[in-house]
């Protein structure tokens, strides 16, 4: 739970320093990328915190590639 409690201190006080000035310059569309990534960011340290098993995206990236790496390398044999 002080992992949780932690995490959410760091997030705070992130968004107490960057959202007033991202405000003050009119920036909304940045505004949203950063609140879309706080939150992700957020969540992910949440799940990791919890020792709950996150994939590697590299793992995924490679599932969609295999079939493409061997039939390469079926051309080469």
């Amino acid at each position: 739970m002080t992992v949780i409690s932690g995490i959410l201190l760091v997030t705070v006080v992130i968004s107490l320093i960057e959202v007033p000035s991202l405000l003050k310059k009119g920036l909304k569309k940045e505004l949203w990328v950063f609140g879309i990534l706080i939150l992700l960011g957020t969540g992910l340290n949440i799940a990791q915190g919890l020792k709950i098993d996150i994939p590697n995206p590299l793992d995924w990236i490679n599932v969609v590639y295999k079939p493409f790496s061997d039939f390469v390398l079926g051309l080469f044999k």
